[in-house]
């Protein structure tokens, strides 16, 4: 977002101030110490550690969750434009109804983590001991005297060095244990005043959320439909009265189919029958050779009706090849899309069963988390 507010667009002078003020009082009495204003003896090795020490504090200043929450709260609107234009983002309707997905605790924990660095925050606390306490080790090292003199009041001179420099270098660890105690102070101060926000927040857009229980009803409601449509599927594909209504037509088909052929047969034995009589009665005239120009023609006449008688045959026969051509081709159709319809529904039982898996797995990763 373009007003997506950063650590270098706005400053705390306030906070930064007051969280530095007494770690730098603590580093003014030591160097007044050093040069003997006061009545504390301080090396100027344990000086600069806790100089070093101090330096790095002010580097972790603006990753505290109190300057942080001085950010947010300068640039109060801004958030709240970004807010509202993530929860717009994220709208999910659902039964006529619209609200978001994402909630204010998840926005503020990505904005904040926007505004200042999680992982110098966490190791903050841990990283001040630490170097108060290199920074002893460092100081007893370098005032480490020697002890290989021979002389008993120069033995007795180093030992004295040594351990006014252990008591001085102890100074850092201390130092170190403050600024940690210090740290944590307004680190958990910041965190419940996030805190806070966030709880007045979550009040202020509740009517504007989905809420997960609101959510998970949702899911429930989608999956039942999903078996319901799966249910109704397997209906269809595998409905009886189909195959029956099926089996019917392809009966009738091949009962209309027979009785056309037994009408074709029957017309071609009743022309064979006939041109059989004309051709015994031209036979008989030719015999008795009486009217012979009649009984060449009768006997043409009746050729042409056997003629015609057996490609009347032929086209019956053909038409019964096409039609059983047909019928088989009909069937084949059917069990086509019969197949096509459980292949259809395979993929579809596998889609949802694979969304199914995802949804359970990151339910199972949210409730992790």
């Amino acid at each position: 977002m373009s007003d997506r507010l950063s650590r270098s667009d706005v400053h705390c002078p306030g906070v930064f101030l007051m969280m530095v003020s007494v770690p730098l009082i603590a580093v003014i009495v030591l160097v007044i110490g050093y040069f003997g204003y006061i009545p504390y003896k301080v090396g100027i090795h344990t000086l600069i550690t806790i100089s070093v020490i101090f330096f790095i504090f002010l580097l972790f200043v603006k990753h505290n969750a109190s300057y942080s929450v001085c950010v947010i709260s300068n640039n109060f609107a801004i958030m709240e434009s970004d807010l509202q234009d993530a929860l717009k983002r994220n709208a999910l309707t659902i039964m006529g109804k619209t609200k978001s997905t994402l909630t204010v605790r998840e926005f503020m924990e990505d904005y904040f983590k926007d505004i200042r660095e999680d992982n110098y925050a966490k190791i903050a606390s841990m990283v001040f001991p630490m170097l108060g306490i290199l920074g002893t080790f460092l100081a007893i090292a370098i005032s480490m005297p020697d002890f290989t003199v021979q002389s008993s009041e120069k033995l007795d001179e180093q030992i004295s060095v040594l351990l006014s420099g252990i008591g001085t270098a102890f100074y850092a660890s201390i130092y170190g244990i403050f600024l940690s105690l210090w740290w944590t102070f307004f680190e958990r101060r910041g965190l419940a005043k996030i805190e806070r926000v966030v709880i007045e927040l979550e009040n202020l857009y509740d009517s504007r959320i989905w809420k997960k229980s609101e959510l998970i009803k949702h899911e429930h409601m989608q999956s039942e439909l999903k078996d319901h449509k799966i249910v109704e599927t397997l209906r269809e594909t595998f409905n009886l009265d189909f195959i029956k209504d099926l089996n019917n037509h392809y009966i009738r088909s091949y009962k209309q189919l027979i009785d056309k052929s037994s009408e074709s047969m029957s017309l071609i034995a009743k022309n064979l029958k006939e041109a059989s009589k004309d051709l015994s009665a031209t036979l008989d005239r030719l015999e008795s050779k009486t009217d012979a120009m009649r009984a060449e023609e009768a006997m043409r006449r009746n050729i042409d009706l056997f003629i015609r008688a057996s490609r009347e045959l032929d086209r019956n026969l053909l038409r019964f090849d096409e039609s059983v051509n047909y019928t088989f081709d009909k069937i084949d159709d059917e069990l086509a899309e019969a197949i096509d319809k459980l292949g259809r529904m395979t993929e579809t039982i596998g889609r949802v069963q694979a969304k199914l898996n995802r949804e359970i797995e990151e339910r199972r990763r949210g409730d992790r988390q």
